[in-house]
């Protein structure tokens, strides 16, 4: 019935099941949707039938759907639920999804929902909330399942059967010694294609790829990225296994550090979305522009110095805007290559080599093309070959400066272990404007004799 249904058709079933109070039909609807359905569902519903909503829904229902709503909306929701269904939510979602949503949390608030958690559950979650942010302690997942290096596989299977409830992820089994110390593991096809009475022992890949807790989440999504892997464990004080770190974190973590490069590259370095007050969305973009009108300061007196020159040739003004426009752009194209190609890799000093070479002939092969175009049209326009050899030399050479501007200012501040997306689009424009003012200028000041 559901898959044939569109959403508002759906919304309108689940709210006349709730008016009639029919749950068995209620619960035929929920079962067809994935979680986040269900809670995009619950948002668009009238308040006075979220309640009956959440009422209907089963416990595993509710906790699936409060893991995909936002901070706001989980809040609401587990204040309607009261103190004992949220206990039970609370015991029952993934650690790691607590951890991050208590991190956001007032330290009043979060000790009420600790102490509504059972004691086992919420240890945990206190113990991942002393990592700190950003890193693979505080991404982690603790329900996994190990297994001994003397188990067998049949051993193995069995103990794979018994908790397959409470794991979130069977892709892997983790084979631990005595003290829990992380000694190989095992995927589950290997579990499936080995023969029953073999040792686990024989069997595992003993060479394992690992996180520590303290790892920089930014590294855990480039090893999970460099290896394909579904899960990838997480160790400390000398490789005791203390939880798992999942491909579905990592995407999350790709679309955070995304999001966090481009506030950086846009000048703001600071969150602003559509629920951002306009007071503080122009707090956060002010610094940054302020910095940047003084700079673009400097682009003035150049243009001021060189105002003898415009007097005389007029029509340098009206390449200039091209010129400055066509630098910045290709510079911040440049730049954007770089921060990702930091943000999905270790970069050596041969490949930093090689890419500042390519993005020289990146350079030379659009100055060239667009020098060329441009002189044409010049020359086209005022019948002056001088013109149009001023204005194409000019813009090669611009070009060249400001694709190697784009290129080399974010590395330098990677080697100074600063964010390189803080050498932001902006930024990188407003030097390349400087550049290109004077090359063209001083051009066209050289040659000013003959353009006249």
């Amino acid at each position: 019935m559901v898959e044939m249904m569109t959403d508002n058709e759906i919304a309108l079933a689940i709210i006349q099941a709730l008016k009639d109070g029919r749950r068995d039909e209620f619960q035929e609807i929920v079962d067809e949707l994935q979680p986040y359905d269900v809670a995009q569902q619950y948002k668009l519903l009238p308040g006075k039938h979220q309640n009956k909503f959440l009422l209907y829904l089963t416990l595993e229902q509710m906790t699936d759907m409060i893991q995909e709503l936002d901070q706001t909306t989980r809040l609401q929701v587990l204040h309607r639920l009261g103190f004992e269904r949220t206990s039970e939510v609370l015991d029952l979602m993934e650690n790691d999804e607590v951890t991050s949503f208590m991190s956001e949390l007032d330290p009043e608030r979060v000790e009420e929902l600790l102490s509504e958690m059972k004691l086992e559950e919420s240890s945990v979650v206190q113990n991942m909330m002393t990592y700190p942010e950003e890193t693979a302690g505080r991404l982690m997942n603790n329900r996994f399942v190990w297994i001994p290096e003397h188990y067998s596989i049949r051993q193995a299977v069995d103990k794979l059967k018994d908790f397959a409830a409470l794991a979130e992820y069977l892709n892997y089994l983790y084979v631990v010694d005595a003290d829990k110390r992380l000694l190989g593991v095992i995927s589950y096809k290997d579990l499936i294609l080995a023969d029953i009475d073999d040792a686990v022992a024989d069997v595992m890949y003993k060479r394992v790829v690992k996180v520590d807790v303290m790892t920089d989440q930014e590294e855990v999504a480039k090893l999970i990225n460099r290896y394909d892997f579904i899960s990838i464990p997480v160790v400390e004080d000398g490789d005791r296994l203390v939880g798992i770190i999942t491909v579905d974190d990592v995407l999350d973590i790709v679309i955070q550090e995304a999001n966090e490069d481009i506030e950086k590259l846009s000048a703001s370095g600071k969150s602003i979305d559509f629920d951002t007050k306009p007071l503080v969305a122009a707090y956060r973009r002010l610094p940054w522009l302020i910095l940047l009108l003084f700079i673009g300061l400097i682009s003035g007196s150049i243009i001021d110095g060189f105002s003898g020159t415009l007097e005389q040739v007029v029509a340098l003004a009206f390449f200039m805007p091209m010129i400055a426009g066509m630098t910045g752009n290709t510079g911040t194209q440049s730049l954007a290559v770089v921060v990702r190609g930091l943000a999905t890799r270790d970069l050596t000093f041969r490949q930093v080599v090689a890419l500042i070479f390519r993005e020289l002939w990146v350079g030379v092969i659009i100055g060239v093309t667009c020098a060329i175009l441009i002189a044409v049209i010049a020359f086209v326009w005022q019948g002056s070959w001088t013109l149009g050899f001023v204005v194409g030399s000019s813009l090669l050479a611009t070009l060249i400066i400001g694709t190697l501007a784009g290129t080399i200012i974010p590395l330098i501040l990677y080697k100074l272990n600063v964010d390189p997306a803080v050498a932001s689009g902006p930024l990188i424009t407003t030097i390349n404007d400087i550049l290109s003012l004077l090359i063209y200028f001083g051009v066209a000041t050289a040659f000013l004799a003959r353009l006249m």
